[in-house]
């Protein structure tokens, strides 16, 4: 058997503001940062040796991974992938979605979240949110750095990598991947063959790894969350 562990990060500063955070890189909440810790626990409980960790660039992606390792006592190197960060919100960065939602209506809103192939205008490149701006973009190519995407355009990206990186050395390891609630749930929907309709409606709760076992053909033989009480149910269970 072969298991693929995915986790959302912890509660970040702006997931508590309720704010639009895509790649802009804010840390954990001490609330992450415990949501994190539990993490490890579950993991370490269920006594999986993990031979490969990849996070996305984003600080609270790594920090929570960090902090599962800390607590299995497993330090391993990592992969550090751009592809796995969240989805780019474009002009939504930074504002509130409370505000936003009596701006612009609930049915507004949720189309730019949870549409397939809808997205907000591009980020301005002179805003302080725009990664151009950010530090840990630095070492990335501007051409490859995005104003705006559509959960289409993160699902691409995201799987684009999988399928490169990572699925052709699940042969014959244990992976943890420490990502967002949209590359997640891109890779969600990859895994489990989700239509269009079904991964808007998909849930990913922060600090709950989602824990896939495998058969030796990479045919899902079961898939759950570790803590039971705070899962979300997934369309496909």
């Amino acid at each position: 058997m072969k298991f693929l562990i995915l986790v959302r990060h912890g509660q970040s500063i702006w997931n508590l503001e309720k704010r639009f955070t895509g790649w802009v890189d804010v840390d954990l909440t001490n609330q992450g940062k415990l949501e994190a810790e539990k993490a490890g626990n579950l993991i370490k409980d269920k006594g999986i040796a993990i031979d490969l960790y990849y996070s996305s660039l984003q600080k609270r992606a790594i920090n929570t991974l960090k902090i599962i390792q800390n607590v299995t006592k497993d330090h391993k190197n990592f992969v550090r992938a751009w592809e796995l960060n969240e989805r780019h919100y474009g002009s939504l960065t930074g504002l509130n979605k409370i505000e936003m939602i009596k701006k612009l209506g609930e049915n507004k809103i949720h189309e730019f979240r949870r549409s397939w192939d809808i997205k907000p205008e591009p980020l301005e490149k002179d805003s302080s949110y725009h990664p151009n701006n950010i530090d840990t973009y630095n070492e990335l190519s501007r051409d490859i750095i995005p104003d705006t995407e559509s959960l289409k355009d993160t699902y691409e990206r995201v799987v684009r990598y999988y399928e490169k990186e990572i699925s052709k050395k699940f042969n014959d390891k244990n992976i943890l991947i420490s990502a967002h609630g949209n590359s997640i749930r891109a890779l969600c929907k990859y895994l489990f063959k989700l239509d269009n309709n079904q991964i808007s409606n998909l849930e990913i709760p922060t600090g709950n790894p989602l824990l896939l076992e495998f058969n030796n053909n990479n045919e899902i033989l079961k898939c759950e969350y570790l803590d039971k009480k705070r899962a979300k149910d997934l369309v496909v269970f």
